[in-house]
């Protein structure tokens, strides 16, 4: 079912990701309390599970463009590393020419108040997302909050629901148990009425209609009562079941929102939006500053266009990007660390699109396919839905 079906291929003894701790991550299935075989509740049930498959979909796509770019950076690396040895002793001269050029400029770095450099350059290399990056990162936030509050709103109504359910239940157990109680005794004073009559010939009629009287007012009380509790009951399923979908959905959007936050404080060292605006302002004042120290600084621009040159000599797709690591052309610690970051960055990007693709995608499809095997009397008009779903999505 091309696109869908691709989503759905599953590597065999793949662990599934390590979510965050809580029940709002867990996504469930439970169509205990769904009338299967109702066309609406049947119809309601396998669109709420494409819509989790194509929420996932979409997801998906955004988190690839990041991850090849992350991946891009690294195959950079492999092909700095892989240059013979004449070649990367002319890419370390050029860098160490630069690193010399820098370290010259100490006076200037060394003013109080300067943003120190390692800071400076990671905001740098972030400038031309970072405006989007912040603006990105306070919507998470404000986003994280409300859903937070929508998760408790709906927690606290469910278990409201579930009182109310278990309050019914034992209403209806009560009245079958208050309706035998009356009919016993109705049937008492009935046989001692009769006792009275006819062995002791007194006049019962009165009570004959008294005893009648009561146990149908009684009866018919308590039937209304019956009836009533079963419709609320039915009612308080229905609400159940309804919480169940948008708890199931507000839960995906929590967990994708938490990881993106995770990923973007991780992307911008920062633990929260404020402190990337301040951050920011800093950064804004520092490069001024540095700009207008920089403009006689002319041997090191020309040496940056060397390096550039090499490294475009030698295809490596972002040489701009390393004006920024010279530090790691010269040192392979250096390298290695700018390596583990851009790892760790690649693998919260996996993370992420293996929680979408196996994680909301897979139980999703597992439990469509389920729903066809258990009831496959409604299978085409299933997989009608879902070939809907695929067209719209595609």
């Amino acid at each position: 079912m091309g696109l869908f079906k691709k989503l759905f291929h599953r590597k065999k003894n793949r662990q599934e990701p390590e979510l965050i701790s809580g029940d709002w991550n867990e996504v469930t299935y439970d169509r205990q309390d769904y009338q299967i075989d109702n066309r609406e509740q049947r119809q309601e049930y396998v669109k709420g599970c494409m819509e989790q498959i194509a929420e996932a979909s979409k997801e998906l796509e955004n988190l690839q463009f990041e991850y090849n770019m992350v991946t891009s950076y690294l195959k950079d690396i492999e092909e700095i590393e892989a240059l013979s040895e004449e070649d990367a002793a002319e890419l370390k001269d050029c860098a160490r020419k630069i690193d010399n050029l820098e370290r010259q400029q100490t006076g200037y770095e060394e003013r109080k108040n300067r943003m120190d450099e390692e800071t400076f350059r990671e905001l740098e290399r972030m400038e031309d997302e970072f405006e989007e990056g912040y603006e990105k990162l306070t919507e998470a936030e404000e986003y994280q909050d409300l859903v937070k509050r929508d998760l408790r709103k709906l927690d606290g109504e469910r278990q409201a629901y579930y009182y109310r359910r278990s309050e019914l239940r034992r209403i209806i157990a009560d009245t079958k148990s208050m309706t035998i109680v009356c009919t016993v005794a109705v049937i008492l004073c009935i046989l001692i009425l009769f006792v009275l009559q006819f062995g002791f010939r007194m006049d019962t009629k009165l009570g004959y209609l008294a005893a009648a009287a009561v146990g149908a007012i009684a009866i018919t009380i308590i039937f209304i009562k019956h009836n009533d509790s079963i419709k609320e009951l039915s009612q308080v399923e229905n609400g159940i079941n309804r919480i169940i979908s948008l708890q199931n959905t507000v839960k995906i959007r929590y967990v994708n929102n938490t990881h993106l936050l995770e990923y973007l404080y991780f992307k911008y060292n920062v633990s929260s939006a404020a402190e990337l605006g301040k951050n920011w302002k800093r950064y804004v004042k520092e490069k001024e500053e540095r700009h207008n120290y920089q403009i006689a600084v002319r041997e090191l621009d020309e040496c940056h266009k060397e390096l550039v040159e090499i490294l475009r000599f030698h295809k490596i797709m972002d040489p701009m990007i390393w004006l920024h690591q010279v530090p790691a052309l010269i040192d392979k610690k250096e390298m290695v660390e700018v390596r583990h970051s851009l790892i760790i960055r690649r693998q919260s990007l996996r993370k992420r699109m293996d929680y979408n693709k196996e994680v909301i995608a897979g139980k999703a499809q597992a439990e469509v396919k389920d729903l066809v095997d258990t009831y496959p009397e409604y299978a085409k008009e299933i997989l009608e839905i879902v070939g809907q779903y695929e067209q719209n999505f595609s």
